[in-house]
């Protein structure tokens, strides 16, 4: 069951902070996800990540820049990309 009904928020900005992104709903509203959790966005240059469109008539984020796409509600509810390593992990 997705816990983000699409006709009550709506992504109107994502902020790009230097670990994690954080996306902006309409409602004023606010979540934020690690880049680790999408290596595509970890390993993507400022510039790339900021070259972003949303989607899906709201419902995903296209970064065309690196070939990524999200959907909100995958971000909400944690889902990480199946390749995504944590970092302290990834030194062990």
């Amino acid at each position: 069951m997705p816990i983000l009904d699409d006709r009550l928020r709506e992504l109107v900005n994502i902020r790009f902070e230097p670990n994690v992104m954080v996306l902006e709903f309409a409602d004023g509203g606010s979540a934020s996800a690690p880049y680790w959790w999408y290596p595509r966005l970890l390993n993507a240059t400022d510039k790339q990540r900021r070259n972003y469109r949303i989607s899906g008539a709201g419902i995903g984020i296209h970064w065309p820049d690196v070939d990524e796409d999200l959907s909100i509600n995958g971000i909400l509810e944690g889902r990480k990309a199946p390749r995504a390593i944590r970092p302290q992990a990834a030194a062990e």
